[in-house]
């Protein structure tokens, strides 16, 4: 069994004059360098009927800037490097891992597009860009089989001005309605050095790492940091259930509760949980509908921790000639038991040790440990957060698990969606009501 004694990963923090937070955290043991670079914007800061536009700056911004207007991928894997992005409600992140004799390269290009990409930004490339995200969002969510169902379960769980109501790659109809000069604004709020937090990871000295980052980024202008978007209420008053039609050969159900949101009391047990639940083959549903009552073929559960609000979702598929009532029912019955009795200690014992060993793999790379650094930074305030992180998970207990799965998974107040075959209402859980999700 995998035990973590201590967590120390060094680093050093300052701020430059334009506001731009830089970590540095230096690691000789192999010549390469990670460039990591996290904005405090994500789909979160849109608003209803102008959605879409964080997702597509994960787009625009490898696309080229003023004094590198090419592809950003060429030049970095020429170099031997590897290099992407990512978006999600809360953060936009951009990534490099390099050769050391190639960070200038990678902090240099970083920097451009952080502080010029406007006057590469033509109309021709914002068109080209936004037709890639929607034949991406075709592809992705409503081509692919219950592709949609995250997107009706989003929209059930929170009112439609709540940040967390809409999909991270936005709406079809917000997307094409998008204008340059809206593209434009979005990027001069969101994307300058008080907005964004860079971490310098691997094969350089803390000092050369600063002296760098003053070097490329420290002349950028800077803007006013936007204030951080406050979350509306957002409460079930029952069992709500809704109906989704999809191209799909076997009906599925999903359930989705509110949970506690990231770092907050509970988060870090609900991520227990949802292992302790369907987690590996020795899992409470995965045994139970899967190998003892063969309804199911797959079961998932899992805690999607967020910033200002966090759900909990378990989804199972039901087996030929199996019901999603049936299903319903036996995944009742183990959260009722769950509840009830709390978990056996070897379980908890299990969990926790699944929790820090995919900690610990987070950090084995300079990559990772980059990437984790900026997460502290910009969602704690302290990069330095990885003690008290596990700590969370290491305190949990079988009667600290009991009581979160009594407080926050009511059988009662929750979303419950049915995903059923075109044209097999019928297969939906008793009471449900269809949903058109665009």
């Amino acid at each position: 069994m995998l035990v973590v004694t201590d967590v120390d990963i060094r680093f050093e923090r300052r701020t430059l004059g334009n506001g731009l937070d830089v970590i540095a955290h230096e690691d000789r043991r192999v010549p390469i360098v990670a460039v990591n670079v996290w904005y405090r914007v994500g789909s979160r800061n849109e608003r209803p009927g102008r959605t879409g536009f964080a997702h597509l700056f994960e787009h625009l911004m490898f696309e080229g800037s003023a004094n590198h207007d090419a592809s950003y991928f060429r030049p970095l894997q020429e170099a031997g490097g590897q290099l992407n992005g990512s978006t999600s409600a809360d953060r936009t992140n951009y990534w490099e891992v390099v050769p050391t004799s190639a960070v200038d390269l990678a902090l240099w290009m970083e920097s451009d597009r952080m502080g010029y990409l406007l006057p590469a930004l033509t109309g021709e490339r914002f068109e080209t860009q936004r037709d890639v995200v929607l034949n991406e969002r075709r592809q992705s969510y409503e081509n692919r089989p219950y592709g949609m169902a995250f997107m009706a379960l989003s929209a059930g769980l929170y009112p439609p001005d709540h940040p967390y109501h809409w999909a991270t790659i936005g709406s079809a109809d917000d997307i094409g309605a998008m204008r340059l000069e809206d593209v434009q604004a979005f990027y001069q709020t969101y994307y300058h050095p008080a907005n964004a937090s860079l971490a310098i990871a691997g094969d350089l000295a803390a000092d050369r790492a600063f002296e760098l980052a003053e070097r490329y980024f420290g002349e950028l202008r800077s803007g006013p940091r936007p204030a951080r978007p406050q979350a509306q209420g957002a409460a079930l008053a029952g069992d709500e259930r809704l109906v989704l039609e999809d191209r799909v050969e076997l009906p599925r159900l999903y359930l989705a509760w509110h949970s506690p949101a990231l770092f907050e009391p509970g988060d870090a047990e609900m991520d227990l949980l949802a292992d302790l639940l369907a987690a590996g083959k020795t899992s409470r549903l995965y045994r139970r509908l899967v190998y003892e009552n063969r309804v199911a073929v797959d079961v998932s559960a899992f805690q999607h921790s967020r910033e200002l609000a966090s759900a909990f979702f378990v989804a199972a598929t039901a087996a030929p000639g199996r019901t999603l009532t049936e299903l319903g029912a036996l995944i009742d019955a183990e959260l009722g038991r769950l509840a009830g009795d709390g978990p056996l200690d070897p379980e908890v014992e299990r969990v926790t040790a699944q929790a820090e060993a995919q900690f610990v793999y987070r950090l084995q790379t300079v990559g990772g440990k980059a990437d984790q650094l900026n997460a502290y930074n910009v969602l704690r305030g302290d990069p330095g957060s990885f003690a008290a992180d596990l700590a969370r998970y290491r305190q949990a207990t079988s009667a600290t698990l009991r009581e979160t799965a009594a407080r926050f998974l009511p059988l009662d107040c929750r979303v419950s969606l049915s995903v059923v075959p075109r044209g097999q209402l019928a297969h939906a859980l008793a009471g449900s009501s269809p949903v058109s999700v665009s």
